[in-house]
């Protein structure tokens, strides 16, 4: 330890005499590491983390994918994470390997709820809310920040309607008042008692962008908002997570949970379906760990996520380079000294050891300032991934895991770059070094200054043809043809199921709604529909058309009033759109897309053809709908979505199942519009306002949900691809940066030791320009050494990246000709300038230096 602190201090003496050279190793070192560890401080927050719970290593989820939200039918493969009521309660049944499983709502931030609270001037709020099993708190080992939790007598048929507020809405919207607990709230019009709150820091089963502000029992679903889908044993809604009793196997439970669930299909009239008895026996579950909840986000962040991070890994790799390079330039002018040392009796491993503690003393420094720097680009990095965020569960300050982690690689780096400098320096001979002539005019850089130098400039090159594909990936997906307009439109997300509205009874609303926004200044088109084109939904069925054989296929459907195709800029190609008489009364209708005409009937004209709904609890043979129009190929979910069949519906007419002998007019959700969207002649300020003022001289419940531009909505589709794009060009320009700084200081140095051959070669009359040349070409050099090694591995790791690119495969000419041409203009600009500086060499100065 003595000597430890010997060296310590010793190289604080150092680093404190070369200010210029420690704030450059500092600054690179704090840029590399605050990169990687900003990077992993989304990586720990969403794809490391635990849920908030008692001991989450023994919660276990049946399934392991993202099958939101309300599903029927079977899966091809077999494969099922989604589960039906009758299901669940068959599991905890018969399942005695776990202690208790719970069911949580796959699909809750797509259904918000509508909540107010008893007494005069309340105001109705638009809030996100789920259903949840009567355990479910306790399966989590969670105790109430006030009040009470869940017991399984709340989630019985017939109970009162209790809810639990989150934590977060308890303080952010009623000031922590203790007597919200107890107190009569509205939900959806309907009475209910808040009866406790969640405890701090919970955020429910999963991470996501809204987490729910009320949790509901499951059994209240039906009754508070609508969901006849509760108690139909086909029809599938439910995710669930257990906690697994000491010592099970796994592996047996997952058999045994497969033979159950397989069981249960068996009698269901999904699978008297010829097509669903073959996929019958692929029937199974996987158990996958449920600590850190649903894994729905995770899922769909993780490929970018760890991209980024052998990004930041590659910046912090040429920023070692450049560090290394320095050392070894800063081991250099201190020879004489390491020589005395040695000649006085120094072992080279005590020579070796210094000169690391000064290494590792820099890097633990800049690690340092690399958490500062990664605090602030985590937070940049949280407003880029998820705008508009205010209550999403990742925190951006520094776990202890991401301090861990960021000691762990300032420690690393610290050896990395220091290791072979120190090791080259410790090896100077004495006699060698004590010579009064220390140059010559034979020695420039050494080669593993060179080298690094070459591995700068190949992954800098690297990283610019990443950027450059990003950035173009992005520039092709933004420019897509979506057959949509957004000029001066805007979306207001509504729940007129929430405000009370009976199916029955929206027909008469939504006309009240559409003459009242024509009524306002400047609204030129007012469309209603269950969903818009690019928001992150998608409703499907199968289709048989009338007459022809079942070819197992499906297409994509959205209900909507008339105006709604000229609202979202959608063009009619054949036929017509929608009219006021496609109305409940009215003969049933449809208008498809020309992908849908394509598929379904191929070059003949699908004017007056007639399809129903496909599957086994349907009549397949009876056409429900009437072809009317067709219309062109809009965009709907993602432009990533090629070969998008779809069909359209009236919104007050009955759905794709309609003509089913089993069908329920009032349990049909489909009658519920979830947008509402209008085009105006101009930009309106304060339209917000005017929309949420005039739903709510309509009914005060008729609450906004959530208010965009139709221009935000489609931005929003493109916001990890922006953050991607954004990102590697950020990391590519800082590993250029680097790059350069590491060949203008490799030229500068080669200067300095060959200013005596620069003297002689003057002083014999050199022109000014031969020695330019010289130089320049010592610095190309190494650049195209540099392009020749990362032009076939950017070419070769393109493989791995392309799944994330949109419609390209391969490094095309633009990119590789942009990237080169940005590596050798920084090259030659960090050349430039040393050898100017040999070239302004006075040649009898330059000569009494021998």
């Amino acid at each position: 330890m003595r000597v430890l602190l010997q060296d310590m201090g010793y190289a604080f003496r150092q680093l404190r005499k070369t200010p210029g050279f420690t704030v450059t190793v500092l600054l690179t070192l704090a840029l590399g590491i605050g990169a990687n560890s900003a990077i992993f401080t989304l990586v720990n927050a969403i794809l490391l983390h635990n849920l908030p719970v008692t001991d989450p290593k023994t919660l276990i989820r049946i399934g392991d994918r993202d099958a939101c939200c309300v599903n029927s039918g079977w899966d091809d493969k077999g494969d099922y994470s989604l589960f039906a009521t009758d299901t669940y309660y068959m599991f905890k049944k018969s399942l005695p390997e776990f202690e208790e499983l719970a069911a949580m709502e796959s699909g809750y931030a797509w259904r918000p709820i509508t909540v107010r609270r008893a007494g005069p001037q309340t105001v109705a709020r638009s809030v996100t809310g789920t259903f949840v099993s009567g355990n479910y708190f306790r399966v989590f080992g969670l105790s109430p920040a006030a009040g009470r939790l869940f017991i399984d007598a709340d989630d019985q048929k017939g109970a009162p309607v209790t809810a639990v507020m989150s934590y977060d809405a308890w303080k952010q919207d009623y000031a922590g008042d203790p007597s919200v607990v107890g107190s009569a709230f509205y939900i959806n019009t309907k009475p209910a008692t808040i009866i406790g709150v969640a405890p701090k820091g919970f955020y429910g089963d999963r991470i996501d962008t809204n987490p729910p502000k009320y949790f509901l029992p499951m059994n209240s679903m039906d009754g508070v908002i609508g969901a006849p889908y509760f108690t139909e044993p086909e029809t599938e809604w439910a995710y669930i997570i257990g906690r697994i009793k000491p010592g099970t196997s796994v592996p047996a439970l997952q058999a045994k949970a497969s033979a159950l669930l397989k069981q249960q299909f068996t009698p269901l009239k999904t699978f008297t379906d010829q097509r669903a008895q073959k996929v019958l026996p692929l029937t199974h579950v996987v158990l996958t760990p449920g600590g850190g909840g649903i894994q729905n986000m995770q899922d769909g962040y993780k490929d970018h996520l760890k991209l980024l991070q052998w990004i930041a890994a590659l910046v912090l790799l040429v920023a070692c380079a450049n560090i290394a390079n320095l050392l070894l330039v800063r081991g250099m002018s201190r020879r004489a000294e390491l020589a005395i040392r040695s000649a006085l009796g120094a072992q080279r491993s005590r020579i070796v050891r210094q000169l690391l503690t000064e290494s590792v003393l820099l890097s633990g420094m800049g690690g340092l300032f690399g958490l500062a720097i990664s605090y602030l680009g985590a937070h940049a990095l949280l407003a880029l991934a998820f705008p508009d965020q205010q209550n999403m569960p990742v925190a951006a300050s520094p776990s202890p895991l991401v301090i861990a982690f960021a000691f762990a690689i300032s420690l690393v780096t610290g050896i990395l770059f220091g290791l072979a400098p120190a090791l080259m320096a410790a090896r100077t001979q004495p006699a060698e070094s004590l010579r009064s002539n220390t140059r010559t005019t034979a020695h420039g850089a050494s080669f593993l200054q060179r080298a690094l130098v070459v591995l700068q400039a190949a992954l800098s090159l690297v990283l610019l043809v990443a950027a450059g594909l990003f950035a173009q990936s992005l520039n092709k997906a933004e420019n897509v043809d979506m057959k949509l307009d957004a000029t001066n439109r805007y979306i207001a997300h509504i729940n007129p199921q929430a405000a009370g509205y009976k199916n029955t009874e929206v027909e008469p609303l939504y006309q009240t709604i559409v003459d009242r926004f024509h009524a306002l200044p400047g609204v030129v088109k007012v469309g209603l529909s269950t969903y818009t084109p690019m928001e992150e939904n998608n409703w499907s069925s199968g289709v048989k058309i009338q007459g022809e054989p079942d070819i197992n296929k499906g297409a994509s459907w959205v209900k909507g009033t008339p105006e709604y195709f000229d609202s979202v800029g959608t063009h009619v190609v054949m036929g017509r759109g929608f009219t006021l008489q496609d109305n409940l009364n009215g003969p049933p209708v449809a208008v498809v897309n020309k992908e849908f005409a394509k598929q379904f009937f191929g070059n003949r004209n699908p004017i007056g053809h007639r399809f129903g709904f496909s599957g086994p609890t349907k009549v397949p043979q009876d056409g429900a709908h009437e072809i009317v129009g067709v219309v062109e190929d809009t965009t709907y979910t993602s432009v990533y979505w090629k070969d998008h069949a779809m069909y359209f519906l009236p919104l007050t007419q009955r759905c794709c199942n309609g003509s089913d002998p089993e069908y329920n007019l009032d349990k049909d959700q489909s009658f519920y519009a979830g947008a509402l969207v209008i085009q105006t002649s101009r930009p309106i300020p304060g339209f917000e306002k005017m929309v949420g003022d005039t739903l709510g001289s309509i009914n005060p419940n008729l609450t906004i949900v959530k208010f965009q531009t139709f221009q935000r909505q489609i931005d929003d589709r493109f916001i990890e691809e922006r953050l991607i794009a954004r990102l590697t060009s950020l990391f590519g320009l800082l590993a250029l940066l680097l790059a350069a700084i590491g060949l203008y200081g490799v030229t500068a140095y080669t200067v300095v030791r060959r200013t005596p051959e620069i003297g002689i070669r003057m002083a014999l009359g050199a022109a000014r320009s031969r020695v330019i040349g010289t130089v320049m070409r010592g610095a190309l050099l190494q650049t195209v050494a540099g392009l020749a090694i990362g032009i076939p591995v950017a070419i070769f790791c393109v493989r791995y990246v392309k799944s994330q690119l949109f419609e390209i495969t391969s490094v095309n000419v633009p990119v590789m000709t942009i990237a080169i041409g940005v590596l050798v203009l920084a090259a030659a600009i960090a050349g430039i300038i040393p050898a100017r500086r040999a070239a302004s060499v006075d040649p009898v100065r330059a000569l009494r230096i021998e």
